[in-house]
């Protein structure tokens, strides 16, 4: 019977080793299609703005919002913690880009700019909570022996 257990638990043993190479393997596979997506995306844009001759506003943010896109995949590399406060300047910046759109096309003022200027404000307010929740209550990584000490690294080590 005694057997039979360690033959079982090297079964699961073996199982759990592969389930996690796999799953790690998928992860870092699309991780690199996001980037290299990512990287085209914004090398086509930015060849598209040299194409017409002018750059605007609008084009100088959406090669913003590839940055930031860029940055959260390549910290997402070294985490393998999707900073959410990059997805939040993401839609600020995407935001942004929206209401001068409007305003230098449209000239004119309405709810419109009105709505978008209030979903700015209440982006700008979740990154307030966000920040202020992660230093005050910072997360513990599991596995980890030092705990607390990781995770105000790795805070620190994204807030630069």
């Amino acid at each position: 019977m005694n057997r039979i257990e360690r033959v079982r638990a090297g079964m699961h043993g073996l199982a759990d080793s592969l389930g996690n190479l796999l799953v790690e393997g998928f992860h870092y596979m699309a991780l690199f299609a996001i980037g290299v997506v990512t990287a085209w995306g914004g090398t086509l844009a930015f060849i598209g703005m040299l194409d017409k001759g002018h750059i605007s506003v609008d084009d100088i943010l959406l090669l913003f919002i590839y940055l930031e896109l860029a940055a959260m995949v390549g910290i997402y590399f070294k985490t393998n913690h999707m900073p959410i406060r990059f997805m939040i300047y993401v839609a600020i910046t995407a935001l942004t880009r929206l209401l001068i759109s409007d305003i230098s096309h449209n000239h004119e003022p309405g709810w419109g700019v009105v709505m978008v200027s209030g979903a700015i404000l209440l982006l700008a307010l979740a990154i307030l909570v966000v920040r202020y929740a992660s230093a005050r209550f910072p997360a513990v990584r599991a596995g980890s022996p030092r705990g607390r000490e990781d995770a105000q690294a790795e805070r620190d080590d994204l807030e630069d």
